[in-house]
């Protein structure tokens, strides 16, 4: 190669000395004026952060919703397999009892799953779909817990009433009427009664549902009130079954009296401890997550802690695991009926022990039966 001058040379060599010490440009064209080129997102990418998840509270639901679907399913396979059972007007209300609490474990508690996700997130309309579908199914638990208490009211203190208010048809209407009822009072949030979406686009029962329909609807009319008519009715049938337990005991002439009186008061406690099982643990399921949601409406800056809250959530979804154990699996007619349907899960007792069981293996031969024309309280 030939070279030129060496002034041109020299002038060469400097102009490429200043370019390798010149910064290094953050586009394609160093001496542009337009801003530095981002490179462009990854497919798939979104600037929506993922949908936080509480796994406690997300396992604890599952687990409750699987006892619930299961424990209730068992004890529709038994009532509806066993033609006895399908006659007693009673199991029509504790099969409607085991369909809502099924349907609570099933979609209702999913649906709160979701919500405490928020998701789906910047779609109101199915937002207030899946909140309301919670709400009704949850509200149809509660009314089927009391038309069981009036079913048993009528049955213990209106006997000789009790075939022509209670016949096949009523009972079909009075369950109608609950699931309607339930209905429309879940379904009142999505006829307006709400708060306006959030701005954000999560789907948050507390951000969606209007705090009024939570306390003075939901709580005091829909849960307060269930609750007393309740308390009155399973007071006076616990009356009404002790003057039958003492007037049965009087006819007991080959037992002393003190044994008689022993026998009585055991009865006795046995059936208050049932009525008391039954509304402590409804009181006990609902009523801290309905008091939280009253906090949050008279002190709207009181700070809560969140898993405080969703504990109260879950305990008022566990009602629907708890109520089997509590109306059904104490029954002795409804154990005999589950002993025969599934024989594998029972093993009797020897025929070394006579007199303390009868044939079945389960129910006391020497019982006292209130008089009752169908299945008796729970736990009796």
């Amino acid at each position: 190669m030939e070279y030129g001058d060496g002034g041109a040379l020299t002038a060469q060599r400097g102009t490429w000395i200043n370019m390798a010490r010149a910064p290094r440009a953050t586009n394609a064209f160093p001496n542009s004026s337009f801003p530095p080129i981002t490179p462009p997102p990854c497919p798939g990418a979104s600037n929506r952060s993922l949908p936080s998840l509480d796994v406690p509270y997300f396992l604890t639901e599952t687990v409750t919703a699987v006892l619930s679907v299961a424990g209730n399913l068992f004890i529709c396979t038994v009532i509806l397999r066993d033609r006895k059972l399908r006659a007693v007007v009673t199991n029509h209300f504790l099969v409607s009892l085991a369909a809502a609490d099924i349907l609570v474990g099933a979609v209702a508690i999913p649906c709160a799953q979701m919500a405490d996700a928020g998701l789906p997130r910047g779609r109101p309309t199915l937002c207030l779909l899946m909140l309301c579908t919670l709400l009704i199914f949850t509200q149809a638990s509660v009314f089927g817990l009391l038309a069981i208490a009036v079913e048993r009211y009528i049955s213990i203190l209106k006997p000789f009433q009790y075939p022509s208010l209670m016949s096949p048809q009523n009972s079909l209407l009075v369950i109608l009427s609950s699931w309607v009822l339930a209905t429309f009072i879940g379904s009142l949030p999505l006829m307006g009664w709400h708060k306006p979406f959030p701005p954000d686009g999560q789907c948050k029962f507390n951000a969606f549902i209007e705090d009024s329909f939570k306390v003075y609807f939901k709580f005091m009319a829909c849960m307060l009130v269930p609750l007393a008519i309740m308390l009155v009715l399973y007071g006076r049938i616990f009356l009404e079954a002790k003057r039958q337990i003492r007037k049965v005991a009087e006819r007991e002439v080959e037992v002393s009296r003190q044994a008689r009186r022993r026998r009585v008061l055991h009865k006795e406690l046995r059936l208050a401890t049932s009525l008391f099982i039954v509304l402590f643990c409804f009181a006990f399921c609902w009523l801290p997550l309905h008091v939280i949601n009253t906090l949050q409406l008279a002190c709207p800056g009181c700070p809560i802690p969140s898993p405080l809250v969703l504990a109260t959530i879950v305990l008022s979804h566990a009602n629907s695991a708890i109520n089997p154990v509590v109306y059904v699996f104490r029954m002795r007619s409804f154990r005999q009926a589950f002993t025969a349907t599934f024989p594998c899960t029972w093993h009797p007792l020897p025929a070394s022990a006579p007199g303390k069981f009868s044939a079945s293996g389960l129910t006391p031969s020497n019982r006292l039966e209130l008089a009752s024309h169908n299945s008796p309280l729970p736990g009796k």
